[in-house]
């Protein structure tokens, strides 16, 4: 079965980037000469075995490679702690400043979108000023505005605070991929990438229990300057930690060819399809979690805000379905994962609207197992289904990604507010529906290209 017939692909390792074309062709040169018939001397050293040896990229147990795994794991929960700091305490932000469930909501929209409409921006000031200083200037900025969000005085100045360190952190994801890929042998690329992947879950999940407990005590302000000074602390030792990069080549900021690069990526069909079912997932998962503070601090549940921000240690079941969906594909085949992981979503929808609390948290188990089991066959095709220009068709992915988020702590806080917890699961249900005719497209669209050739 071709990718584009789902949208997917065989490999699933989410938010892994492919090597640039140039590193691509660098390791696939040996291989040309040997074709093409050349001899080599007896007692020669192999090609292959040559440009290993001349290889002075990091490797596991290397030099460097420890400090570069920390920094990076730092750089991600720093990263995801600041992203989300809010949406376990939008119940204690909503009692305090006067406002409703949909205007809270703000705080965690405007943070995500703030990410998503400057990360393919931040993609291209990386190509030009390099990796690591666009990472360090990122997190600088954001751990400065996360020093001062738990003094707004309003919702509106809350949210446009929000904003800005949502911008700022966009240079996180589209900087971190390409520094890995640079710097580290591809061989070990995968496993960087997913100590990196690690720090993210890991930091949105911590970052979201640490408030949750915190705020029970001292409320949400606390909470919020808590985490603000836990991510100065990873900022920090990031910066201290983080290897001076030495395979880096500037670039040129030209906005023709960008423009160009994304033009050609928006007008991939394949790349639409799993850009949108990337956003369709997001706006599923983001709906959820705004809104789950305040189903539970409702009757006839009443939970306390630590145990409403523990809940959150779902999201290891989701470190558990991204990293097993290779073996989902190989059994169920791409499309038949991504059906599957609709399926497990829906499911798990339909289960939360149960009024017991095991019962709500088997649904959130399900929703949570579905949302990164799907996220990671999409995020994964991206690199595979784009020719060139693979970290702007990734940084489009992001954008997507996070602007499904956006919609879905938005749109299913309004209808929180409108319909009750019946209304999210409402919008949810939709988004997967989404998913599902998007994948049922490709298939047909594959079908035709077939029948075609």
């Amino acid at each position: 079965m071709s990718p584009a017939s789902t949208g997917a692909s065989i490999r699933v390792d989410a938010g892994t980037p492919v090597p640039s074309s140039e590193a691509v062709a660098a390791a696939q040169a040996p291989e040309a000469v040997k074709s093409a018939g050349a001899v080599e001397p007896a007692g020669a050293v192999k090609p292959a075995e040559a440009a290993e040896a001349a290889d002075s990229r990091m490797t596991p147990g290397g030099p460097g490679y420890r400090r570069m795994s920390l920094a990076l794991f730092l750089a991600g929960v720093a990263t995801f702690a600041l992203l989300y700091s809010t949406q376990a305490l939008l119940p204690l932000i909503s009692d305090d400043l006067g406002v409703a469930a949909g205007e809270a909501s703000w705080t965690v929209a405007a943070a995500t979108g703030g990410l998503a409409l400057f990360v393919l921006p931040m993609s291209a000031l990386s190509e030009r000023f390099g990796r690591r200083t666009v990472m360090t200037a990122s997190l600088a900025v954001a751990v400065g505005v996360g020093l001062l969000v738990p003094f707004a005085p309003s919702i509106g100045a809350l949210v446009a605070l929000r904003a800005v360190q949502g911008a700022a952190l966009a240079g996180l994801p589209a900087s971190a991929t390409a520094y890995l890929a640079e710097e580290v042998k591809p061989k070990a690329l995968v496993t960087a990438i997913g100590l990196f992947v690690a720090g993210n879950s890991v930091g949105g999940m911590s970052g979201r229990v640490i408030t949750g407990w915190v705020a029970q005590e001292w409320g949400w302000r606390t909470a919020v300057a808590v985490i603000g000074v836990v991510a100065v602390a990873c900022a920090v030792a990031f910066r201290l930690l983080l290897p001076a990069p030495r395979h880096f080549r500037a670039g040129s900021l030209r906005p023709r060819v960008l423009a160009g690069t994304v033009r050609d990526h928006l007008s991939n069909p394949l790349l639409r399809r799993l850009y949108a079912i990337g956003a369709l997932f997001m706006t599923v998962f983001g709906g959820v979690y705004t809104v789950i503070g305040y189903r539970l601090t409702e009757a006839p549940f009443s939970l306390p805000q630590g145990i409403i921000g523990s809940i959150f240690l779902v999201y290891l079941v989701g470190t558990v379905s991204a990293s097993t969906s290779g073996r989902l594909v190989g059994r169920l085949g791409r499309r038949g994962a991504l059906y599957a992981a609709a399926g497990t979503t829906a499911a798990g929808l339909l289960l939360s609207l149960a009024p017991a609390v095991p019962l709500v948290l088997l649904g959130l188990v399900l929703i949570t197992a579905g949302f990164f089991a799907g996220h990671a066959v999409a995020s994964s095709a991206v690199g595979r289904t784009a020719t060139h220009g693979r970290a702007q068709a990734s940084a489009l992915y992001q954008s997507a990604y996070y602007i499904g988020s956006s919609v879905g702590s938005t749109v299913g806080a309004l209808a929180f507010h409108s319909d009750g917890w019946a209304g999210t699961v409402s919008v949810g249900l939709l988004a997967v529906l989404g998913v599902v005719t998007i994948t049922l497209l490709g298939t047909r669209a594959a079908r035709r290209e077939a029948v075609l050739a």
